[in-house]
């Protein structure tokens, strides 16, 4: 139903309804135009060229620029074959889920990043815990092993002071194990000299001169070879599992030594695990009803405790944290100390006949050299643990050298665990363990504790929203609703 133009410019009804309702995209002619596009639409066919006219017509009719931007790209839509619009379609699925697969591809590998990250923690973890496990176990095994071949030797051989000697020599081979073990594992392979004096920064940048040598390694193997003296001497007046449990002091003199020198953090639980040393020891002293072999005995193994808390302060002080490789070089110098300076003593003591044997032939070799060697892999472990493991758990292969002598001396029948010996024993290894808590100990309580509590309320507040969707569902299908009182 078209009707006649009138004299505004209002040519249908149509047009006169969009002017009155005051329509956004209406100018005069609106309606004829879009009986034009519809026309042309209808005209072109489908596989056909459509013909562009209508645009050259919509520029001469339409005033307003904006109207016109906007209307030209449906009117090329309108005029495209089927087979164009459906390939257009398809060519903006495919730049969707190309642009989809751009935006989802770092979220997947970000993911697959973190999967891999975790399992390499764990993984790491994992094998940290095994090595930490057989390392305990070898160490402790270790440290059981010199001392009763020690009792054993000296049933035929007493001759501490040589003993000391001859074990301490041995560190000479322990850069060589090192350097066997960079070979074997390391990449980059060094030459024996580079890797030495790479090794030699311990001593300072300059590296290990004579003049060095001489200043820092001569007190510590002092300190070595006294620690090492008062061991085997407390060995030949108590038992094995005295001994090693008294040995077990030194973290205690540590702690002290280093409060006092290094002016470390103060710890109430340490102070408590000192006190609980020291009265170990008094109790350790006072199983054999104060006797004069048990007191000189307790002596010496506390001695060799202070005497190793004072190499441990000092090694700290002057020489700081070192390596597996410094800390190689440094026992091969201390073996080369000992080897070189310390020899006349042992020499004086032969002729003085304080410490004599026959010949040569009549020595013990094989037990002399099972207890140097032991005493070498020990010191190995603990150095190497430290790179594999948790320094923790050579602590913890210490300690439990305790029940490990008890056992062969049980089985020996060389010692009778009267009440006090017991008790004595157990004071001191609950002392070193509480040494072993680190500085933080109490703030990481308290955070536990906290986690603990809130897992709890969290528990609780599940409980109550499960209890309450279980009740609202039982009771609409009952048929009856539950409204709650607050």
């Amino acid at each position: 139903m078209d009707v006649k133009a009138t004299p505004n410019g209002v040519a249908t009804i149509e047009d006169r309804i969009l002017r009155i309702t005051g329509y956004y995209g209406y100018y005069p002619g609106y309606s004829s135009q879009k009986s034009t596009t519809r026309s042309s639409v209808i005209r072109c066919k489908p596989g056909a060229n459509c013909p562009n006219s209508h645009s050259s017509i919509i520029r001469q009719l339409s005033p307003l620029s904006g109207a016109e931007d906007s209307a030209a790209p449906i009117l090329e839509l309108q005029n495209r074959n089927s087979s164009g619009v459906c390939g257009h379609s398809r060519g903006e699925r495919q730049n969707r889920s190309g642009d989809e697969g751009t935006q989802t591809h770092p979220d997947s590998n970000s993911q697959e990043n973190r999967i891999k990250t975790r399992c390499q923690s764990c993984a790491s973890l994992f094998l940290k815990v095994i090595w930490g496990f057989l390392i305990i176990l070898s160490v402790s095994s270790s440290w059981v092993g010199t001392t009763q071949i020690v009792k054993i030797t000296y049933k035929n051989f007493y001759c501490p002071f040589f003993m000391t000697w001859f074990s301490t020599n041995w560190n000479i081979m322990f850069f060589p194990v090192y350097y066997s073990g960079h070979l074997a594992t390391a990449q980059e392979k060094q030459s024996p000299i580079k890797k030495f004096r790479e090794c030699s920064r311990i001593f300072g940048e300059d590296g290990l001169t004579l003049k060095l040598f001489l200043k820092r390694t001569a007190p510590f193997s002092i300190l070595w070879t006294l620690t090492n003296y008062l061991y085997l001497l407390a060995l030949k007046k108590l038992t094995a599992t005295d001994v090693s449990a008294l040995f077990c002091c030194n973290k205690a003199f540590v702690f002290l030594l280093s409060w006092i020198v290094l002016k470390d953090r103060f710890m109430g639980v340490r102070i408590v695990a000192a006190i609980m040393a020291i009265t170990g020891i008094v109790m350790m002293a006072y199983a054999d009803n104060f006797h004069a072999d048990s007191i000189i005995g307790v002596a010496f193994a506390v001695g060799s405790a202070s005497t190793s808390a004072l190499y441990k302060v000092l090694f700290k002080m002057f020489l700081g944290s070192a390596n597996f490789g410094e800390a190689a070089h440094f026992f091969s110098t201390l073996g080369f100390f000992n080897l070189i300076f310390i020899s006349f003593t042992p020499i004086i003591l032969y002729f003085t006949k304080v410490e004599h044997w026959s010949s040569f032939s009549a020595l013990p070799w094989g037990c002399l050299c099972g207890m140097a060697g032991l005493w070498l892999a020990f010191n190995i472990l603990v150095n190497v643990g430290v790179v594999l493991t948790y320094p923790i758990l050579i602590s913890i292969g210490t300690v439990l050298s305790v029940p490990g002598n008890a056992a062969v001396d049980l089985l020996k029948q060389e010692v009778i665990f009267n009440v006090v010996r017991l008790a004595a024993t157990i004071i001191i290894c609950i002392g070193f363990l509480l040494m072993l808590l680190p500085e933080e100990w109490d703030e990481i309580t308290l955070r536990f504790i906290n986690s603990l509590k809130e897992k709890k309320s969290e528990e609780r507040v599940d409980d109550t929203a499960e209890s309450s969707v279980y009740l609202r569902s039982r009771s609409r299908a009952n048929g009856t609703v539950s409204i709650p009182l607050a």
